[in-house]
Protein backbone atom coordinates (compact mmCIF):
# COMPACT_ATOMS: atom_id res chain seq x y z
CA UNK A 1 0.00 0.00 0.00
CA UNK A 2 1.20 3.51 -0.81
CA UNK A 3 1.86 5.62 2.27
CA UNK A 4 3.56 8.84 3.31
CA UNK A 5 4.65 9.57 6.90
CA UNK A 6 4.82 13.08 8.37
CA UNK A 7 6.51 14.22 11.59
CA UNK A 8 6.11 17.60 13.30
CA UNK A 9 6.12 19.40 16.62
CA UNK A 10 2.95 21.25 17.70
CA UNK A 11 1.56 22.39 21.06
CA UNK A 12 4.62 21.04 22.90
CA UNK A 13 4.32 17.52 21.45
CA UNK A 14 6.15 15.55 18.78
CA UNK A 15 3.62 14.01 16.39
CA UNK A 16 3.78 11.43 13.61
CA UNK A 17 1.04 10.48 11.17
CA UNK A 18 0.91 8.30 8.09
CA UNK A 19 -1.22 9.18 5.09
CA UNK A 20 -2.45 6.30 2.94
CA UNK A 21 -3.59 6.47 -0.68
CA UNK A 22 -7.20 5.52 0.07
CA UNK A 23 -7.71 6.41 3.72
CA UNK A 24 -11.05 7.85 4.79
CA UNK A 25 -10.97 11.62 5.06
CA UNK A 26 -13.23 14.67 5.24
CA UNK A 27 -12.55 15.46 1.56
CA UNK A 28 -12.53 12.20 -0.42
CA UNK A 29 -9.23 11.32 -2.04
CA UNK A 30 -7.18 13.88 -0.09
CA UNK A 31 -5.93 14.51 3.43
CA UNK A 32 -6.39 18.15 4.40
CA UNK A 33 -4.12 19.91 6.89
CA UNK A 34 -4.88 23.13 8.75
CA UNK A 35 -6.21 24.62 11.97
CA UNK A 36 -9.97 23.99 11.44
CA UNK A 37 -11.02 20.60 12.89
CA UNK A 38 -14.29 20.69 10.92
CA UNK A 39 -12.49 20.80 7.54
CA UNK A 40 -9.11 19.17 8.23
CA UNK A 41 -7.95 15.60 8.81
CA UNK A 42 -4.67 16.68 10.41
CA UNK A 43 -5.28 19.61 12.77
CA UNK A 44 -2.44 21.95 13.75
CA UNK A 45 -2.95 24.40 16.61
CA UNK A 46 -0.48 27.19 15.81
CA UNK A 47 -2.19 30.52 14.92
CA UNK A 48 0.09 31.05 11.87
CA UNK A 49 -1.47 27.98 10.20
CA UNK A 50 -4.55 28.72 8.06
CA UNK A 51 -7.87 27.11 8.90
CA UNK A 52 -7.62 25.09 5.66
CA UNK A 53 -4.01 25.25 4.48
CA UNK A 54 -2.95 22.32 2.23
CA UNK A 55 -4.02 18.88 1.09
CA UNK A 56 -1.94 15.80 0.30
CA UNK A 57 -3.13 13.20 -2.19
CA UNK A 58 -1.81 10.18 -4.10
CA UNK A 59 -1.61 10.63 -7.90
CA UNK A 60 -2.26 7.19 -9.45
CA UNK A 61 -0.73 7.84 -12.89
CA UNK A 62 2.47 9.30 -11.41
CA UNK A 63 2.52 6.82 -8.48
CA UNK A 64 3.54 9.72 -6.18
CA UNK A 65 2.15 11.79 -3.35
CA UNK A 66 1.50 15.48 -4.08
CA UNK A 67 0.80 18.51 -1.92
CA UNK A 68 -1.66 21.19 -3.06
CA UNK A 69 -1.93 24.72 -1.67
CA UNK A 70 -5.45 25.67 -0.55
CA UNK A 71 -4.62 29.12 0.86
CA UNK A 72 -3.12 31.62 -1.60
CA UNK A 73 -2.82 34.34 1.08
CA UNK A 74 -0.63 32.12 3.31
CA UNK A 75 1.29 29.81 0.92
CA UNK A 76 3.21 26.85 2.30
CA UNK A 77 6.94 26.49 1.78
CA UNK A 78 8.14 23.17 0.36
CA UNK A 79 11.89 22.82 0.95
CA UNK A 80 12.10 26.62 1.27
CA UNK A 81 10.18 27.38 -1.94
CA UNK A 82 6.75 29.03 -1.88
CA UNK A 83 3.90 27.00 -3.35
CA UNK A 84 1.58 29.87 -4.27
CA UNK A 85 -0.83 27.80 -6.40
CA UNK A 86 -1.13 24.32 -7.82
CA UNK A 87 0.62 21.22 -6.54
CA UNK A 88 4.08 19.66 -6.34
CA UNK A 89 5.26 16.09 -5.76
CA UNK A 90 6.57 15.25 -2.30
CA UNK A 91 9.82 13.39 -1.75
CA UNK A 92 11.24 11.62 1.28
CA UNK A 93 12.98 14.18 3.48
CA UNK A 94 10.93 17.12 2.18
CA UNK A 95 10.26 19.95 4.64
CA UNK A 96 6.81 21.54 4.61
CA UNK A 97 6.34 24.89 6.37
CA UNK A 98 2.76 25.85 7.24
CA UNK A 99 3.06 29.19 8.99
CA UNK A 100 5.56 28.54 11.78
CA UNK A 101 4.91 24.77 11.92
CA UNK A 102 7.49 22.55 10.20
CA UNK A 103 6.38 19.13 8.93
CA UNK A 104 8.92 16.65 7.60
CA UNK A 105 8.18 13.81 5.17
CA UNK A 106 10.07 11.01 6.93
CA UNK A 107 9.02 8.08 4.76
CA UNK A 108 7.28 7.38 1.46
CA UNK A 109 6.47 3.85 0.40
CA UNK A 110 4.92 3.15 -2.98
CA UNK A 111 4.50 -0.57 -3.29
CA UNK A 112 1.39 -0.92 -5.43
CA UNK A 113 1.85 -1.96 -9.03
CA UNK A 114 -0.98 -0.49 -11.10
CA UNK A 115 -2.85 -2.72 -13.52
CA UNK A 116 -4.22 -1.12 -16.67
CA UNK A 117 -7.28 -2.22 -18.62
CA UNK A 118 -8.39 -1.30 -22.13
CA UNK A 119 -11.82 0.27 -22.08
CA UNK A 120 -14.52 -0.48 -24.64
CA UNK A 121 -15.61 2.39 -26.91
CA UNK A 122 -17.96 4.92 -25.38
CA UNK A 123 -19.92 7.03 -27.87
CA UNK A 124 -19.42 10.50 -26.38
CA UNK A 125 -16.06 10.38 -24.64
CA UNK A 126 -12.41 9.84 -25.62
CA UNK A 127 -11.09 6.31 -24.96
CA UNK A 128 -8.14 5.79 -22.65
CA UNK A 129 -6.44 3.65 -20.07
CA UNK A 130 -6.97 3.87 -16.32
CA UNK A 131 -5.56 2.12 -13.31
CA UNK A 132 -7.68 -0.74 -12.00
CA UNK A 133 -7.77 0.77 -8.53
CA UNK A 134 -10.54 2.72 -6.89
CA UNK A 135 -10.11 6.25 -5.70
CA UNK A 136 -12.35 7.36 -2.84
CA UNK A 137 -13.74 10.10 -5.11
CA UNK A 138 -14.85 7.66 -7.82
CA UNK A 139 -18.46 7.19 -8.92
CA UNK A 140 -20.21 3.91 -8.00
CA UNK A 141 -18.62 0.62 -9.14
CA UNK A 142 -19.11 -0.69 -12.68
CA UNK A 143 -19.97 2.65 -14.29
CA UNK A 144 -18.18 5.03 -16.60
CA UNK A 145 -16.64 8.17 -15.20
CA UNK A 146 -14.56 11.04 -16.58
CA UNK A 147 -11.00 11.51 -15.33
CA UNK A 148 -10.15 15.20 -14.99
CA UNK A 149 -7.06 16.03 -17.09
CA UNK A 150 -5.88 18.47 -14.38
CA UNK A 151 -6.53 16.96 -10.91
CA UNK A 152 -7.11 13.34 -12.10
CA UNK A 153 -10.20 12.81 -9.96
CA UNK A 154 -13.06 10.84 -11.48
CA UNK A 155 -16.44 12.53 -11.98
CA UNK A 156 -19.73 10.99 -13.14
CA UNK A 157 -20.31 11.16 -16.90
CA UNK A 158 -23.14 13.64 -16.49
CA UNK A 159 -20.56 16.24 -15.35
CA UNK A 160 -19.29 16.54 -18.95
CA UNK A 161 -21.13 19.85 -19.48
CA UNK A 162 -20.50 21.14 -15.93
CA UNK A 163 -16.79 20.37 -15.61
CA UNK A 164 -14.76 18.84 -12.78
CA UNK A 165 -16.51 19.36 -9.46
CA UNK A 166 -13.16 19.60 -7.65
CA UNK A 167 -11.10 22.02 -9.74
CA UNK A 168 -13.57 23.31 -12.38
CA UNK A 169 -11.54 22.10 -15.40
CA UNK A 170 -13.49 21.29 -18.56
CA UNK A 171 -14.08 17.56 -19.01
CA UNK A 172 -14.40 17.83 -22.81
CA UNK A 173 -10.96 16.19 -23.26
CA UNK A 174 -11.30 13.89 -20.25
CA UNK A 175 -10.50 10.20 -20.48
CA UNK A 176 -13.43 7.83 -20.04
CA UNK A 177 -12.70 5.34 -17.27
CA UNK A 178 -14.57 2.28 -16.09
CA UNK A 179 -14.64 2.11 -12.31
CA UNK A 180 -14.56 -1.56 -11.31
CA UNK A 181 -13.95 -3.38 -8.02
CA UNK A 182 -10.26 -4.01 -7.26
CA UNK A 183 -9.24 -7.64 -7.16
Amino acid sequence: MNALTLQWHDAGQDKTQSIYEQQPSQNRGTVRIGRDPLRCDIVLSHPTVSGLHVEIFFHYQQQRFYIRNLRSQNPPLIDGRQLVQGEVPLTEGANISLGQIQLKVTKISTGSIPVTILLPPHPSVHIGYHHHSLTPSAPPLGVYGLECPRCHKVSPGENLQIGCRWCGTSLAAAVSVLVTPSS
